[in-house]
């Protein structure tokens, strides 16, 4: 019986002592421990919110402290601290009274901010806070900094009604209009004046698609930086044009700055770990009777780098990255002209065609190390095909001439093709191709014999195929393999090719 008492009384004791929510403390010594001295969080656009960063709080003696205040130095402070899932007095995440924090426990302080340029420091553009850790021996401090970035935004307005502006794509089968969430480019906008001249003053920074209707054309000069919101873009449509890095200059110093006077499109993540991440935005889309010339130009982390439906466009010097699905896309593309184009990375190809078109590129390199089986760097089709599985042929033609078409699986060109009347033609002159054709099923196929013609599965020796420059290195098959073009008489880095035998691909080989 004395036995059962016990026990009970232990057990009504570890209940009382396991609900417990307060504990004795004695207020800190100063004596906290911090993840890091300096929280930086990277660059972010005026008035737009930073990502959440973290700072981890080491409570390092033997006693349960209470660390009198948490607080920001700032009384205006445009940081937002969360600590340990509380968000301070007043619910405005500037001050914390009272942190208690056991014996050789942590606990965690979550920090964003959203803060406008004229609050940065004009000289260097950065704003910067500490984070007060009150204690009986004096106050510890961890810096806070983050550059500001100004821009211009450009967004769909609002209606009185609060109804988002909305852009017409034009008309369905049905004749029923079709729109997506966005706006025309304005030549006199009260706020930025003429939206169709993007310079390099400040970066850009898309909501939405930015249409470009008939008869205007954006003008983007060199060394000018474009970001894209999720799901935005740009949408040139028929009869509207879209001209990119003309006057462009080499940089000042290649080796320290070589994108200096390249146009660049991007996400508007400007954070390190977003830095190659595809999908973060969806498209330049051309609309059937539109048309671009597109110069020195760096497209990367998009789900589709170019879609031209119909459409005319010219893209030399330039290089896209990191396509979540196809780098450039053409569905009966009028003329697609590339020269000196790099192709790196896609979901599911480099180029592709859909449905036919016109394509002519020279000296180029298209290299996809994606990882997914299915995954090529050039795919044409001359045909669509509806939900009953009927098709529909198209005229295609197609050159590829001293370029390199490389990548992670065995097969990098996929013609799909199907013999009709309509005009066909696939033509490769002095590429080298990764095309192992041995035991599949395109080993006896009529189509790729001029494929197999071509400097084959031979490794082009890409210096940094995974950093995306893809130039090559020294005893590259690519190296003196080419037949001069005049047309394309310089590299992408306004190099100058030998004649009779330059190096295939859009990088020139030059030893040290």
């Amino acid at each position: 019986m004395r036995n059962s008492v016990f026990v009970l009384f232990l057990g009504i004791l570890v209940s009382l002592t396991s609900c417990r929510k307060d504990f004795d403390t004695t207020p800190s010594n100063g004596n906290l421990a911090f993840s890091k001295t300096t929280v930086y969080l990277d660059t972010v656009f005026s008035n737009i919110s930073s990502s959440t960063y973290m700072l981890k709080v080491y409570n390092q003696s033997n006693k349960d402290i209470n660390i009198p205040s948490i607080k920001l130095a700032k009384p205006d402070s445009k940081y937002r601290l969360m600590v340990d899932g509380m968000t301070g007095e007043g619910g405005n995440g500037r001050y914390f009274p009272n942190v208690e924090l056991l014996a050789k426990d942590s606990l965690f302080i979550f920090i964003e901010t959203t803060v406008n340029i004229a609050d940065a420091n004009p000289t260097d553009f950065l704003y910067t806070d500490e984070i007060e850790f009150a204690s009986t021996s004096g106050v510890q401090k961890v810096n806070l900094v983050t550059l500001i970035q100004d821009a211009v935004f450009l967004y769909p307005a609002k209606d009185d009604q609060g109804v988002k502006e909305k852009l017409l794509l034009g008309l369905d089968e049905n004749g029923d209009e079709v729109y997506v969430n966005g706006f025309e480019l304005d030549s006199a906008d009260p706020i930025h004046g003429d939206e169709f001249h993007f310079t390099k003053d400040k970066p850009y920074v898309i909501y939405g698609f930015a249409g470009i209707p008939a008869g205007k054309e954006l003008v983007i000069d060199p060394g000018a930086r474009v970001h894209f919101h999720a799901q935005s873009g740009i949408v040139v449509k028929p009869g509207g044009s879209i001209k990119v890095g003309e006057g462009w200059t080499p940089p000042t110093d290649p080796d320290l700055n070589p994108l200096e006077n390249e146009v660049v499109f991007e996400g508007d993540r400007l954070e390190p770990g977003f830095a190659e991440t595809p999908g973060q935005w969806f498209a330049v889309w051309m609309l059937d009777g539109s048309a671009a010339n597109l110069n020195h130009l760096v497209l990367k982390n998009a789900t589709v780098g170019m879609l031209i439906e119909k459409a005319t466009a010219t893209i030399t010097n330039s290089q896209f990255y990191n396509c979540a699905n196809v780098g450039i896309l053409g569905r009966e593309a009028t003329m697609v002209t590339g020269s000196n184009l790099v192709v790196n990375y896609a979901g599911q190809a480099c180029v592709a065609s859909i449905s036919g078109g016109n394509y002519d590129f020279r000296h180029c390199t298209f290299n996809n190390n994606w990882g997914s089986p299915d995954q090529v760097a050039v795919s044409m089709s001359n045909y669509e095909e509806d939900a009953n599985g009927n098709k529909t042929s198209f005229p295609l033609t197609s050159l590829f001439k001293n370029s390199i078409i490389y990548g992670s699986n065995n097969i990098e060109v996929y013609l799909n093709n199907i013999e009709t009347s309509e005009v066909l033609v696939n033509t490769f002159d002095h590429c080298l191709i990764k095309f192992k054709d041995v035991g599949t099923v395109l080993a006896n196929d009529p189509k790729y014999n001029l494929i197999r013609q071509q400097i084959r599965n031979q490794d082009p020796k890409f210096q940094f195929f995974n950093l995306n420059p893809l130039l090559i290195l020294e005893g590259s098959p690519a190296i003196g393999t080419g037949v001069y073009d005049p047309t394309v008489p310089k590299d992408i880095l306004d190099r100058d090719r030998p004649n009779p035998n330059p190096d295939i691909g859009a990088y020139q080989y030059i030893s040290d």
